[in-house]
Parts: structure tokens; sequence; C-alpha cells
């Protein structure tokens, strides 16, 4: 048997997925004019080739516009997430391919600059129902980003949007953007998602905790005294010097962090494996009302430790504050200008401009969401005629 190609009973099956919000007679999921594809494999190539993916390639993910090559972007972390996503997917015999389009789209909604541009949409919409990066990234893929003719949005399967959707779990409480979604192509945000989709999150988590810590290191905010502070990550420091004593230290720092990855990713495999044991179907997945993929919970504990030193450290660090409330201060005064001259926005956005509010505003938020960090700078720069302080920390 060609490892990965068997699926187990708990897996999500593009044969039987609930199928695409418009249909398209004749287009065939295993066949047709481009090649014969599952409903999965067509979902994760409309994502590899739609803009808002592309526009990963400049947007943040640590650190806001560096000036430094080899710091990661929203789409270098994406790719690793869905590398991870992968390997994760063929040991527990998940399907493979709605993994991965579920780890490629999960960054799509991020607004340039990250968080800080979050915030300032979010403040933006105050009386318009804000913004949320999660909900965003479901609304650009089923209504803003279109390469088809007849129809809004990349059109995927309910399994893709459903994992997106519940990216942390059943949703209690939609925003406006999922609400509208959810209503035109119900979504059952009340249960958990697919094993793929809670696999994909957990490869999210495992990508930027570790690999933060590289571009934390590689821009200077991070100490590897301060990292071995934490037990876990001073013992395995110690394994990585007695088993390469002889290596540079930045290659020992490297081989640190791809050693966390592993013991995250062999615990995550090995604890699913004995939750899921006696599953026999995607919909016992759905009614457990409690996520069955896990790390063991010595793990979960030592993530969350992790996680906070990396908040204190490197995301709460005051440079990176400091960067980040520039960045948040173009994004709302970008809204401001567009708001108050339209025609600022080009002519294909202006002339689609909704003239009744909460549409108007939204419509001025999902523009700018779309931008990458570039772009947003120079914009700001032709609607301000001014030039925005420096927006790189490193």
């Amino acid at each position: 048997m060609v490892p990965g190609s068997f699926r187990a009973p708990y897996a999500a099956d593009p044969t039987r997925s609930r199928g695409r919000e418009f249909a398209t007679p004749g287009a065939g999921e295993q066949g047709g004019a481009r090649g014969p594809r599952s409903a999965f494999q067509r979902d994760r190539d409309r994502i590899i080739h739609s803009i808002a993916f592309r526009r990963l390639a400049g947007k943040t993910q640590v650190f806001i516009a560096p000036d430094g090559d080899h710091y990661r972007v929203r789409l270098t972390h994406s790719l690793e997430v869905a590398q991870i996503g992968r390997t994760l997917a063929r040991a527990l015999q998940l399907d493979e391919d709605l993994t991965e389009a579920l780890c490629l789209a999960h960054d799509i909604g991020h607004p340039p600059f990250g968080h800080s541009g979050e915030d300032a949409l979010h403040a933006a919409l105050a009386d318009h129902g804000g913004f949320d990066h999660n909900e965003h990234c479901l609304r650009t893929l089923m209504r803003l980003d279109s390469p088809y003719c007849d129809l809004p949005g990349l059109n995927l399967s309910w399994e893709v949007l459903e994992g997106l959707a519940k990216h942390n779990g059943p949703v209690t409480s939609a925003g406006w953007a999922l609400a509208e979604l959810d209503a035109a192509f119900p979504l059952r945000l009340n249960e958990h998602a697919s094993l793929e989709a809670q696999v994909a999150s957990l490869a999210d988590d495992i990508a930027y905790d570790n690999h933060d810590i590289d571009d934390g290191l590689r821009g200077g905010f991070l100490q590897l005294d301060d990292l071995l502070t934490l037990p876990e990550l001073a013992d395995q420091w110690r394994d990585v010097e007695r088993r390469h004593p002889g290596s540079n230290r930045q290659a020992q720092l490297r081989e640190l962090v791809r050693t966390q990855i592993g013991l995250m990713v062999n615990d995550l495999i090995a604890t699913t494996k004995a939750r899921i044991a006696t599953v026999g179907s995607v919909e016992e997945v759905r009614a457990a009302g409690e996520p069955l993929a896990t790390f063991s919970p010595a793990m979960a504990e030592y993530e969350r430790r992790l996680k906070r030193f990396m908040y204190q450290r490197l995301y709460y660090h005051p440079e990176q504050k400091a960067t980040a409330l520039r960045a948040r201060e173009v994004v709302a005064q970008l809204f401001t200008a567009f708001r108050d001259d339209p025609a600022l926005m080009g002519d294909s956005w202006q002339h689609r401009l909704p003239a009744d509010e909460p549409a108007h505003s939204r419509h001025i938020a999902d523009y700018i969401a779309g931008m990458t960090d570039r772009f947003a700078i120079d914009q700001f720069r032709r609607a301000t005629g001014t030039v925005p302080e420096s927006l790189s920390s490193v």
C-alpha cells in the first residue's frame, strides 16, 4: 500500500462532500477539462491559484514590513503549516488534500500589518459590526476573490469552508460577516469541525510557536539564555549540543527549532491516535462535543507556557508594540482618506461602493484588508502626501 493512500473511516471523503454553494453542472470532480481531481484537490488548487493567496507574500507574519529577506511572511508561514498539516494527516490517515487546503487558506483574511491592521479596521467598523480576520477569510473566499465569469468567490466545498469557519472550535456567536455567509450556505457552526480542520489548526500552532522563535532569534528580540528559562527547551538544547558538538551556533539553533517541531508533531499523532481509536465516522467527530485532535496534557501545558513566553518576549516587545501602533495609525488614516474621498480607491472599487451604511464602510474595509503591507504604505503616501514613520522593527 502506498503511504497515505488509505483513508480512515473518521476521515473526510471527497466523494461524500456536502457540495458547493453554487452548483456547476457538467464540471465533474474526478474528470473534466482541467484533469482528474477530487473535490478537495480542486479546492486546494483554487486557493493556490487565487489572488488572495498570492498577496500573502506581502503580508506581515511576526515583523511588519521587514527589511531582511529571510523573515517569514504570511505566505511562507502558510506553506510551512501545510507541510506540517500533511505530515499529520498522513500519519492519522486523514484526507491530505483537505488538510492542505485548510492550512494554505487559514490566514487569507489578515489585513496588512497583521493584528495591528485588524485592530484599526475593527475600530473603524465599530458602528458597523466590526472586523474579524477569521470571518474575513471566509468573506474573501466566498465573495470577494473570484476568477469566474458567473460566480462569486472561489466556490469551495462545504468541508473547507466549515473548517475555516470553525478554526477555533464551534462558533456560538457569529459576527456579521460569518452570519451572512452562514445564512447563504449553512456551515453547522454549533458543531466541531472535521479532524482535518482540527489538525490544520494545531499545525498552525506548531508552525508559529517554533518558526517565530527562529525569526525572533534572527531579529535579535529573543536570546538563547531567555529561551533556556523554559525547562523543556533547555533539555532539548542540551541534547542538541550533545548530538552536534562541532556545529556552529546558528546551525544548532535551527536544529533546536526542528527538534521542537518533531516533538510536538509526534506527541500530537500519538495522543490523537489513542483518542480516535474507536471513532467510526466523520459525524462522530463532529458530535464528540470536544476536539479529538489534541496534544497530551503535558505537551499542551508546555505549549501554553511557550506561547506566554513568546507574547511577553517577542510579540509584546516594546519595539514591536511601537511599530504596531504606527502601523495601526496608517490603516486608520487610510480608512478615513477613502471614506472622505472614495476616488482614492481607484475606479473599480469606487464604482462598486454602496451608498448606504453599513455596506459603505464595509466595502472600504474590504479594499484595505486585501492590501499587502507595501501597497498600504504606497496608498498612504498617495492619499496623505506624507511618508509614514518607519514600520520595520528589523
